[in-house]
């Protein structure tokens, strides 16, 4: 099973938070079949996070998503994207700090919209999400 991951500008912009993600990846038994980072414009922040456009928090995420450099992973392992959801830990930081404390999003989460990390919440989101970065390029 493959699934998709971000590893959000602020923490791609702080070296210890990068690094710690990768160690914690790299223990979790996943496998990187492909990375690479990317800028998003505001109109592929905003594509890519259509569903939330009628969400409160939908300006503050295209914000933050087109404010630097993202590394957009593809990790492939046995039940892939329920283990990356919880190497992420919960979305809302506060309840991960207090839940799951040694998950990404506790140590490295500053609010719920800057959580750290991104990752795909099904098969089908897999698809449309590998789509968007990858195109039909990687498998």
């Amino acid at each position: 099973m493959i699934t998709l991951a971000i590893v959000k500008p602020h923490c791609l912009k702080n070296p210890i938070a990068y690094e710690t993600i990768q160690q914690m990846l790299a223990t979790s038994g996943l496998q990187v079949i492909a990375r690479k980072r990317i800028s998003l414009s505001r109109d592929e922040a905003e594509k890519f996070y259509e569903e939330h456009r009628n969400k409160f928090f939908y300006r503050r995420l295209v914000s933050l998503m087109t404010s630097g450099p993202s590394e957009v992973v593809l990790l492939s392992g046995d039940n892939a994207i329920q283990q990356w959801r919880n190497l992420m830990g919960p979305t809302k930081v506060l309840k991960a700090i207090y839940s799951h404390p040694e998950c990404i999003r506790s140590c490295f989460g500053l609010s719920d919209t800057r959580n750290a990390t991104h990752g795909s919440d099904s098969e089908q989101s897999v698809v449309k999400e590998r789509t968007f970065f990858f195109g039909d390029t990687i498998p």
